[in-house]
């Protein structure tokens, strides 16, 4: 095969599937990891795929896009499940306080919070205030904020300012970037305000993202890798990366 067609074919695979690793796209084409990165390299340069730590990414799956909530729900399903169980171990002991971030797969762990261990929760998201707020051995408490149509979080000042006076045991945050380079990034400048607030505001940081968002990077950083404590991720992770973060310090959790 010649290299314009293995980078055709490379091209059309991260296209389709969104994420291949250098080292899967070495072993499909027979080829060592070095022509893989140059193949990528030539890639990127015309704006086929984007390479990022350990591989590549179609490149329309970094663009600046804030996709609806029932949306993001429905991807990665069961791996959000999965994240959203396991997550459930970083639990402090009873009556710590416990932030809450805005999202897909927090919601879901929000939702499988024992009923027998009372804590104190504090959240931006409606929806999770909204599940949560029937549970009476939950002490809940809902931030004030513009709430936002496409994540019913809320944002702004107000909520950055209240979290500001919180010191909570745990943090559980969502995100919708993770690199090692650029740390854990979101596109809004709002969220990714409350994300760093909540990061500033906890003693411990506990991340829940399916395998799709590591390696992505969106444009607003909210924390850097090294103020994450533990990733909770599913088995898709690429085995570079885990080993790198591990490295880091951090603990990865594959649900």
């Amino acid at each position: 095969m010649y290299a314009e067609e293995r980078q055709q074919a490379i091209a059309q695979l991260v296209t389709e599937t969104g994420r291949w690793s250098v080292n899967d796209l070495a072993a499909r084409f027979t080829v060592t990891t070095e022509t893989v990165r140059r193949d990528l390299s030539a890639l990127e340069q015309i704006g086929l795929v984007r390479r990022v730590h350990g591989g590549a990414v179609a490149a329309e799956r970094l663009a600046v896009i804030d996709t609806a909530l029932g949306d993001r729900d429905v991807a990665h399903a069961e791996e959000k499940e999965r994240i959203a169980q396991a997550a459930l171990a970083q639990l402090p002991t009873t009556g710590a306080l416990v932030l809450i971030d805005a999202g897909t797969t927090t919601s879901r762990f929000a939702a499988a919070l024992p009923t027998d261990l009372h804590l104190v929760v504090t959240t931006h998201a409606v929806p999770i205030a909204a599940r949560l707020a029937p549970r009476g051995h939950l002490d809940l408490h809902l931030l004030p904020g513009r709430v936002r149509a496409t994540t019913h979080a809320a944002v702004g000042a107000e909520t950055v300012a209240a979290l500001g006076d919180l010191r909570a045991d745990v943090a559980f945050l969502g995100t919708n970037g993770l690199t090692l380079d650029h740390g854990l990034s979101t596109p809004d400048a709002e969220e990714a305000a409350v994300k760093r607030a909540m990061v500033a505001g906890a003693r411990r940081v506990v991340v829940l993202a399916d395998s799709s968002k590591v390696g992505v990077e969106s444009p607003v950083r909210f924390a850097t890798i090294e103020q994450l404590d533990v990733l909770v991720t599913d088995s898709g992770i690429d085995a570079e990366v885990r080993a790198a973060l591990e490295r880091a310090g951090i603990e990865v959790v594959v649900a």
